[in-house]
């Protein structure tokens, strides 16, 4: 990944503590705050965080670039009016962070993971063989992966077969065979996109954002094709291979998790464009705009409505082995799904989560009590 970003906390010093010896102190200190994951997520390459001295009393929180924000920001409040330390943020991406969350229990790991997807049954294999079961799943609310470029740039207005047409890796031939995609502008694609080379700063396949678009976005697209229908009715493996599989000719680049890079980036290139949450077209919407998918805008209420098809759930998934051993875990997840933090007027909705029903949210603050009471709270 290139960026990562880590929400970290020095502790607070003793209000004895001058500020230039409080600084001291906190320099001094091997992290500071900070849990070190930055290999999580090379490929399979897993290491076992080492977390000692003042981050051992944490929550960890690993996870997805785009719910890393929410967690932030109820890390921080969660932080200020509790008791209780102010948790650790890695962000990880999704995958890399199901990796991490399932290495094993106990304070040194990780007890909640960020998810913009639901959880893989070969990753809950995983917590399983390392005695993980059973993770508690919390919806949060809703995002939408947008189609962003430079507010300099072409507008789009693009379909999900287009998108399929322009991305995927090998394009069928018509008489049942596949052949390299061929397509090196949008306007080859389809006459009504913007004459210019088909460049997509995109998510790596560690990302839930990467999954949740080629699952909504290419797999749908995919099905437009006749070819691709039939074999899918034939071998539904092997469509999903052909329609997950991503061009690597350099028309899509893996960007890393760090979405605010992206932007940048799209900035620099106007003709470019970039796979982002929505609530990182919401914190940029100075720079970037987005694109329509089939008409539809990518705003608030398309996307709570489901119009928007390129919308999905966020979680965040809690380790129950842990909540006996970390302290204020369950008071976290109340923070989380309170209607302070996650309601209509709640602070998460500034950051650009998009709120669950009144109902949804009643169920998943029943899920949280669950939680205290099974701490004994």
């Amino acid at each position: 990944m290139t960026g990562k970003e880590l929400s970290m906390t020095c502790a607070r010093p003793p209000a004895f503590v001058p500020v230039l010896a409080a600084l001291a102190l906190c320099l001094a200190l091997p992290a500071c705050g900070r849990t070190d994951l930055s290999k999580l997520e090379v490929g399979d390459r897993i290491v076992t965080p080492s977390i000692t001295g003042i981050d051992a009393e944490k929550i960890k929180i690993v996870g997805s670039s785009t719910v890393s924000p929410f967690a932030t920001a109820v890390a921080e409040q969660f932080g200020a009016v509790t008791e209780w330390p102010t948790p650790v943020v890695e962000t990880t991406g999704t995958g890399g962070g199901f990796k991490a969350f399932c290495l094993g229990t106990g304070p040194s790991q990780p007890s909640i993971s960020n998810a913009s997807r639901p959880i893989k049954d070969s990753e809950r294999a995983l917590c399983a063989a390392n005695g993980v079961n059973n993770p508690a799943e919390i919806r949060i609310g809703y995002d939408g992966i947008v189609i962003a470029n430079s507010k300099a740039g072409p507008d789009f207005d693009i379909t999900k077969a287009e998108l399929y047409r322009a991305l995927a890796k090998d394009l069928p031939d018509g008489q049942g065979g596949f052949v390299p995609n061929p397509y090196k502008s949008w306007k080859e694609v389809a006459p009504s996109l913007p004459d210019e080379p088909i460049l997509v700063f995109g998510p790596p396949p560690t990302s839930g954002t990467r999954d949740a678009f080629v699952e909504l976005g290419m797999e749908h697209g995919a099905l437009s094709d006749p070819q691709m229908s039939a074999l899918h009715q034939q071998d539904e493996t092997a469509f999903l291979q052909r329609a997950h599989t991503i061009r690597t000719d350099g028309a899509w680049i893996d960007f890393g998790e760090n979405d605010a890079a992206v932007v940048q980036a799209l900035t620099k290139t106007p003709t470019a464009i970039g796979i982002l949450g929505f609530s990182f077209l919401e914190q940029n919407a100075d720079r970037v705009k987005a694109g329509l998918l089939s008409g539809v805008t990518p705003d608030f209420e398309h996307i709570k409505d489901g119009d928007y098809g390129l919308s999905r759930m966020l979680f965040i998934y809690v380790k129950r082995e842990n909540l006996g051993s970390v302290p204020g875990i369950a008071d976290f997840v109340e923070e989380f799904v309170s209607d302070g933090a996650m309601g209509v007027d709640g602070y998460l909705l500034d950051k650009g989560l998009i709120p669950l029903t009144d109902q949804d949210r009643v169920e998943e603050q029943a899920r949280a009590a669950e939680l205290k009471t099974e701490t004994g709270g």
